[in-house]
């Protein structure tokens, strides 16, 4: 590579309908050149989460709009991007369609090459992006879809060592709110009333502490969050506070065990090699102001740096999308053909064995 790459990204996976420009420097420098994402926030909190035809046919209506003022934004018309890339999965399948379709259709117009993203991926890279992060490196990806532990050795190179064997952590966050009556997305809702609550009010489990397996379980946390509640019922506005805090608490001391061990994995298998070792965290659940101080605090005892995008890079977006496309261009990797379909199941390390949701479309995670 000797020349600078410039992608076009398109992000249509759940419920933020994105576009982005991005240019890759031949050194590795990235710069965001334009970028523009519209929330769906208001269309799905009346059902007290997405609900995917809703989702799709938003993608529909604001897709083409938000290409134009991403490409309005850079300063550049479509003929000047080198290729385009949109996600293929994982997500729910009829917005991955839109945006896919789209994607193709540029391609298809222009003449440039497709991409077709794993989202999980443009997780993953984003740090080298936003902070200049050498490989290897440790990922903890943690949204309403994910929980999982990833080492990232190279641009489609991960090996998974931990995911949930249940329910994702935001997804926790989200039944949580949703038992308490708070409103929907839950993971602010949670975090907000938490901080007038007593973490210690609720002996709340820390499901898979101690075990040598780096895996996630938050279903039995729930569970226990519903039957505190029924005990104190009807709740007051403290209750609620103290609920919150409580919760919180037992994710936050669950996932300094399971992430402290996969430092000290990391630092086993790498020894002075990496002398700078580093954990990204990303997904939405990464907004957490109290996971994130202690996912740093941690990182700063066992000395590792801590990288943490800006918030709007660790929820869904389009630049990341189009930051894995310049990846895998600038490293050779051969770009898709036009039949390049959806998958609404795509997991980051093929090899993995599926712990949750095998079936006849694949492993979920």
């Amino acid at each position: 590579m000797t020349a600078p790459l410039t992608i076009l990204g398109i992000e249509t996976s759940c419920d933020e309908t994105a576009a982005a420009v991005v240019r890759r420097f031949p050194d590795g420098r990235g710069e965001i050149l334009g970028e523009t994402v519209l929330s769906q926030l208001e269309e799905h909190s009346a059902y007290g989460g997405v609900v995917p035809e809703i989702a799709a046919r938003a993608h529909v209506e604001a897709l083409d709009t938000l290409v134009e003022e991403a490409l309005l934004r850079s300063g550049l018309a479509l003929g000047d991007v080198d290729a385009i890339a949109a996600t293929s999965g994982p997500g729910l399948i009829g917005g991955l369609i839109v945006g896919l379709m789209t994607g193709k259709a540029l391609a298809l117009a222009t003449g440039k090459p497709l991409y077709g993203i794993n989202h999980l991926e443009g997780h993953a890279l984003t740090a080298r992006l936003t902070d200049g992060l050498d490989f290897p490196f440790l990922m903890l990806l943690v949204s309403g879809g994910h929980t999982q532990l990833v080492l990232v050795r190279g641009v489609g190179d991960y090996e998974r060592w931990g995911t949930t064997i249940d329910d994702a952590l935001g997804e926790a966050f989200d039944k949580t709110a949703k038992l308490i009556g708070l409103p929907y997305p839950g993971g602010p809702a949670v975090e907000r009333a938490a901080r007038d609550g007593d973490p210690e009010r609720f002996s709340l489990p820390r499901p898979m502490v101690g075990e040598a397996r780096l895996d996630f379980s938050f279903s039995g946390l729930k569970t226990a969050v519903r039957q505190a509640a029924e005990s104190v019922a009807p709740l007051t506005g403290q209750d609620v506070a103290d609920i919150c805090a409580s919760f919180q608490n037992a994710v936050a001391r669950t996932l300094k065990d399971r992430i402290g061990r996969g430092l000290d994995r990391f630092r086993e298998r790498y020894g002075s090699a990496v002398p700078q070792p580093a954990l990204v965290v990303a997904g939405g659940v990464a907004a957490n102001t109290v996971l994130r101080t202690m996912l740093s605090d941690l990182c700063a005892a066992r000395r590792f740096r801590f990288v943490a995008p800006p918030i709007r890079l660790c929820t869904d977006n389009a630049v990341m999308i189009a930051w894995a496309g310049a990846e895998r261009m600038a490293c050779g990797l051969p770009a898709d053909s036009l039949d390049v379909a959806p998958r609404s199941r795509w997991p980051l390390d093929a090899g993995a064995a599926a712990l949750v949701g095998s079936g006849r479309r694949g492993a979920k995670a």
